[in-house]
């Protein structure tokens, strides 16, 4: 019972933890980032950080994205950190410089997020222990590469 001296209900306290876990990560990102050679790669850097935070925290991943908290957006302090995330997304692609366009810097920020997400959906749920892809930081690097390679292409082509 001492937890609800501190919290309204048990969905308080999983939003708590969940926030505790975006901070988290969000920590993570922006460290990956900050010890890169150059944006680009800075931005492949913050992919891998956030599949390897999957990795090694499956469960708090699961609850930071899953359907437990129903109303993420009540918990202020939960969607703030959710968003210190994605702002750190953000700020990678705009510092890589693949396109010129805001637009594109937001198209660019879903499919780099997409990417990592999924990854780190298979990665928890095992849906990629039945195939020899290698360990997840190297699954990681090989995709984030290749659709940083990707975007530059489509960048330069639009120039």
């Amino acid at each position: 019972m001492a937890p609800y001296r501190h919290f309204a209900d048990k969905e308080a306290l999983l939003a708590a933890v969940a926030e505790y876990g975006f901070r988290e990560l969000a920590a993570r990102l922006t460290a990956a980032c900050a010890t890169a050679a150059d944006p680009r790669a800075g931005l492949a850097a913050l992919g891998v950080a956030y599949v390897l935070f999957a990795r090694d925290q499956p469960s708090l991943f699961k609850l930071m994205f899953g359907p437990t908290i129903a109303e993420k957006s009540d918990h202020t302090g939960l969607d703030e950190a959710g968003n210190a995330c994605f702002n750190a997304l953000r700020q990678a692609v705009e510092a890589a410089k693949f396109f010129d366009s805001d637009s594109d810097a937001d198209d660019v920020s879903l499919a780099c997020w997409s990417l990592v997400h999924g990854l780190s959906a298979l990665l928890v749920d095992g849906r990629l222990a039945e195939h020899d892809l290698g360990p997840a930081e190297a699954v990681a690097t090989r995709l984030t590469r290749l659709l940083s390679d990707s975007l530059a292409a489509l960048g330069d082509k639009k120039t």
